[in-house]
């Protein structure tokens, strides 16, 4: 039984397998928030240029009087 415990002991295979984990949520978070952060900006710009587009179309169909 003692021999057991002792090798239970020792084996760290579950423990770097956990350490494994905890790092590639880590990572998965990190890249949430970046790509939320990115996605939002990139709305916000498409959305400009889209707003810029509209009024050039807008003020070349117009007539001239």
């Amino acid at each position: 039984m003692t021999k057991l415990i002792r090798k239970l002991r020792k084996n760290e295979e579950g423990a770097t397998a956990i350490e494994y984990g905890l790092i590639a949520a880590l990572i998965a978070v990190v890249l949430v928030g970046t790509l939320t952060a990115l996605g939002t900006a990139l709305d916000d710009l498409f959305g400009d240029v889209g707003t810029k587009i509209e009024g050039a179309t807008e003020e070349a169909a117009a007539p001239t009087p």
